[in-house]
């Protein structure tokens, strides 16, 4: 049972900054913060989302392949979620918009400030 994820960063100050600001379009919020960590969730709910400082010292890479898809109430709620990362240094992987992954599938891709990759999406009806 998958149970949370994380994504490594260089700088925990200005990837906190990032996701605040993105999770806020979807009712996620930061419930944890140390020296090394910040963990999101849904208000009232369990932390599910880890960013990290890598336990190792070395630089944090982002992985080749890898995603974290995220479900929007609705295709505003993903047009806000893209815009508002590339507003706060995110950048672009695939503007809002329908896809053919689906019926009614409408995503966008970009990715954080340390290259990790978001998706989000809805099923428009």
């Amino acid at each position: 049972m998958l149970v949370s994820v994380c994504f490594g960063t260089n700088d925990l100050l200005r990837a906190g900054e990032f996701y605040d600001a993105v999770f806020n379009t979807i009712g996620m919020v930061r419930q944890v913060t140390d020296q090394n960590e910040i963990g999101y969730g849904p208000d009232g709910g369990t932390t599910n989302f880890w960013i990290l400082l890598p336990f190792d010292g070395e630089p944090a890479t982002r992985g080749n392949g890898s995603q974290i898809i995220f479900e929007a109430s609705s295709s505003d709620v993903v047009d806000q979620f893209h815009r508002i990362a590339l507003e706060h240094g995110g950048t672009d992987e695939g503007t809002p918009g329908p896809r053919d992954y689906a019926p009614g599938y409408y995503g966008a891709y970009c990715r954080d400030l340390d290259g990790n990759k978001l998706h989000i999406f809805t099923i428009v009806t």
